[in-house]
């Protein structure tokens, strides 16, 4: 939904100034239009909460806003140029207002604002997507003989909007409430935004080949599992999921334990699994840049080359990351110290007995094993490490 530099309707002329279109044309669709189906349109209304009453033009002039702003909010927001056909509502109206507000009052930036848009539009599409693939694609579904998909779905929508709008507010606060906490307990103001994280890759082996061997639906009920057991990990163990590639997550903790951790369950996980190709890991810890809630930088480029090269059913990981594990005692130095630990338990025992004769297990949650250094593209010679569990899981 994106105005452009023609008259409205009314006969009001555009104000000057430099031309709406910020983008280049190739990249926006001009032609789209608004659907005049009556049923999209009775839907569009009840899920907007308002009639279409502005064109593009009249809605910027009523929020008090150029159309120039205008244009890259809603572009920004991840709407197709509309032309100045007649299709939004006082919603447009007032987002176009609160976001320009904001800027207005010197608590956001023009070009942060524009960010906010982004960053909201790219998450709530997706979510959007997948709520009418895999969720009302399949309620709307006839429940008799005789009815239309069309009979059932606006009901439907108007018992579920309520319920999922005020759903997605408390998600959205929760998460906001946590990644706030996250960064005000960060000591150095730098870090807030390049902040010193570990971030894994986790990759099913061989999935290419799986794509021409499976039907489209095994294939997608395959890809789902893994999503969803590796959400679920990832989130119950204290780390963050960033982002899901079909057959690869990228995941980020504030610790290079909790992210070992995560990294083995995993793999553990995936192992019991008979359904499941085979899962490899690979971790970097180090100074990342985070934007739009997603990680860049040298550390999760270093992440995913370890991921390429690690054995199947493995987790591997840079220098950096095993020297956090020895700082934090979550593994030893070397295997000569965990040997000397374990000669010096086993003398303990000799001296106050021990009812079951067997000595205290390691303190150490993990072991690691140096492997040989290779090159890796684009990041020179590095060293990896194998990382292992050492005695049971956590719980």
């Amino acid at each position: 939904m994106t105005v452009d530099d023609t008259n409205s309707d009314d006969g009001a002329e555009p104000s000057s100034g430099p031309s709406v279109h910020s983008t280049p044309h190739h990249e926006v669709d001009h032609t789209a239009e608004p659907t005049d189906d009556p049923l999209a349109i009775r839907l569009e209304s009840l899920i907007l909460g308002a009639d279409r009453r502005y064109t593009p033009f009249q809605a910027a002039r009523t929020a008090g806003v150029s159309m120039d702003l205008a244009s890259r909010f809603w572009r920004a927001m991840g709407f197709a140029d509309i032309g100045q056909a007649k299709a939004l509502t006082e919603a447009d109206v007032l987002a176009l207002r609160r976001l320009a507000g904001l800027v207005e009052a010197g608590l956001l930036s023009e070009p942060m604002a524009i960010q906010v848009a982004r960053s909201t539009g790219q998450t709530t599409a997706r979510l959007a997507e997948w709520q009418i693939d895999s969720f009302l694609a399949g309620l709307t579904e006839p429940p008799e003989p005789g009815m239309t998909r069309t009979e059932v779905t606006y009901p439907l929508i108007e018992l579920l909007l309520p319920e999922l709008q005020e759903f997605l507010v408390y998600v959205w606060r929760r998460q906001l409430a946590a990644a706030t906490g996250r960064v005000v307990q960060t000591g150095d103001d730098e870090e807030m935004v390049d902040r010193r994280l570990a971030v894994g890759f986790a990759d099913l082996v061989g999935f290419t080949r799986l794509t021409r061997r499976l039907e489209e639906e095994e294939l997608g009920e395959l890809v789902e599992a893994f999503e969803t057991t590796s959400a679920d990990l990832v989130a119950a163990h204290g780390g963050r999921l960033i982002k899901t590639l079909g057959d690869e997550v990228l995941f980020a903790a504030d610790d290079a334990g909790t992210a070992g951790e995560i990294a083995l369950r995993l793999v553990e996980a995936m192992a019991q699994d008979t359904t499941m190709p085979a899962l490899r890991v690979g971790i970097a810890f180090g100074t990342v840049t985070t934007r739009m809630g997603d990680v860049f930088g040298t550390t999760v480029n270093l992440a995913s080359r370890l991921t390429s090269i690690a054995p199947k059913d493995a987790v591997l990981v840079d220098g950096a990351f095993a020297a956090e594990l020895i700082r934090n005692g979550d593994a030893p130095a070397s295997e000569a110290e965990e040997a000397a630990a374990a000669a010096e338990r086993a003398r303990l025992v000799e001296i106050q007995g021990r009812p079951d004769g067997e000595p205290p297990p390691s303190t150490y949650r993990f072991g690691l094993q140096p492997m040989w250094q290779r090159p890796v593209r684009g990041l020179g010679v590095v060293e990896p490490w194998l990382l292992a569990r050492r005695g049971k899981p956590s719980t």
